[in-house]
């Protein structure tokens, strides 16, 4: 198992290269469990207003890049919050 450090930064640098089960995981870290399995796509709940969910999907066993992004964007935007209060 990779830690969860290793995995955020193959994130940053290569997120064309992020297997779908590791950025499962880290979402799963971050915030919790999904909402909705069984199906191609792992819905989580987030907990601010607006568009409170991350919503990724694999391709083939890989993660899709702009998903990353967004799941690199929404951790920031957690820890941001964390930071604030």
């Amino acid at each position: 198992m990779t830690s969860t450090a290793k995995i955020l930064d193959q994130m940053r640098r290569e997120p064309a290269n992020v297997r779908f089960s590791d950025l499962e995981s880290v979402c799963e870290i971050y915030f919790g469990k999904c909402r909705q399995a069984g199906t191609s796509h792992a819905i989580f709940k987030t907990p601010w207003v607006g568009d409170p969910r991350i919503n990724i999907q694999g391709d083939k066993g890989k993660a899709k890049p702009y998903q990353v992004r967004q799941v690199l964007l929404a951790i920031q935007k957690l820890e941001d919050i964390k930071n604030a209060n």
